[in-house]
């Protein structure tokens, strides 16, 4: 059996973000056709990393299984078994900036969230994959990194995946 809940939708602040960057390659793209023809490739090399982003960056899915969590990318997949969780949280980002104390994303930012390693003052680097900036899920490794994770319906996500674990 497993529960699949995919990346949240996008809280108002990332979503207005994210329009404005989705227009940038359209402006270069007319730019280019009305004669500055140097526009069309800012436009190209936008696109290429807009999709590396979605691709390769912004998880889709967050599927719990009895044995593991993984992250599923259009283009990969990542596992992390259930068994080096150590301890998963909902958190808000007043007790997220408590946790981690100051902190800096490395990776994707902006477009349909913040994808990648959020370096922190007090925890090091934590893996991150948001979509809003509320109703975060922390996740606590044995081995490895915290992840930090926006899912859908979070307080699902939290119930399956702290619920009967796979014996060894």
């Amino acid at each position: 059996m497993s529960n699949r809940f995919p990346l949240a939708a996008m809280s108002p602040l990332i979503l207005i973000f994210t329009l404005v960057l989705l227009v940038l390659p359209v402006v270069f793209v007319g730019g280019a056709m009305v004669g500055q023809r140097l526009l069309l490739a800012p436009a190209l090399f936008l696109v290429a990393i807009y999709l590396w982003v979605w691709l390769r960056f912004r998880p889709h899915w967050f599927v719990v299984t009895a044995r593991d969590l993984e992250l599923v990318w259009p283009m990969k997949r990542r596992r992390v078994s259930r068994n080096d969780i150590a301890a998963v949280q909902i958190i808000d980002r007043k007790t997220l900036r408590t946790k981690v104390g100051w902190a800096l994303r490395v990776g994707a930012g902006g477009l349909w969230g913040g994808f990648g390693w959020l370096w922190t003052k007090r925890r090091g680097i934590v893996q991150m994959y948001v979509s809003r900036i509320d109703e975060f899920v922390w996740i606590e490794c044995r081995e490895g990194r915290p992840l930090l994770i926006t899912p859908e319906r979070p307080t699902d996500f939290v119930r399956a995946l702290t619920g009967r674990r796979a014996s060894d």
